[in-house]
């Protein structure tokens, strides 16, 4: 099983190092990355291949002393109480992108370009993107957002060239204090 995932990520990753005919995807202008630290919930994404059947999806990211971004993706697998699913990508930002653009490397030395095209003012939304138009993840700091937001996010994502049909809305439960995905019970 393991090593279904592995290929499909290396799949994935080759088919994002493919040319698009479609613009590149803007980024935000600046990101203050501190700020940018932390928790987000996956609230809706065009999901990878190990990230299909999702439930109390998490993004946490820690930024290294040498400049590099420590993720913790985590999940539970296929409902609620699935098993714990975790995943350590490190993230790379790109030089001059004023930390907007960054390379995510699950598998090295690959890294999958990770476009911060969406941020709101008070970091509590956030669009990820990729010039391939092959995954997206909207994100934010609750595990819920107002009809409205989700309607304005879904669009934006629309307006880029994303085709919404694949977009998955990730169920989010309540969850302990940590913020950690719901564990199963014995």
């Amino acid at each position: 099983m393991k090593k279904i995932i592995i290929m499909s990520l290396f799949a994935s990753l080759l088919t994002a190092c493919a040319s698009t005919s479609q613009p590149s995807i803007a980024t935000v202008p600046k990101v203050d990355l501190p700020k940018f630290m932390g928790d987000w919930y996956v609230i809706a994404a065009i999901p990878t291949a190990i990230e299909t059947d999702a439930y109390n999806a998490v993004e946490n990211y820690q930024l290294n002393k040498d400049g590099t971004i420590a993720t913790t993706f985590t999940y539970n697998k296929g409902s609620f109480d699935g098993k714990v699913k975790t995943y350590h990508p490190k993230g790379f930002v790109i030089e001059n992108s004023e930390n907007a653009l960054w390379g995510m490397q699950f598998i090295w030395p690959i890294k999958a370009e990770y476009r911060i095209a969406y941020l709101d003012p008070a970091y509590t939304k956030t669009i990820i993107a990729r010039n391939a138009r092959d995954y997206v993840w909207i994100m934010a700091r609750k595990p819920a957002l107002k009809d409205a937001e989700y309607l304005e996010l879904t669009n934006f994502v629309k307006e880029m060239g994303y085709d919404l049909s694949k977009l998955r809305k990730v169920p989010q439960a309540q969850r302990p204090a940590d913020h950690s995905p719901v564990e199963k019970s014995r």
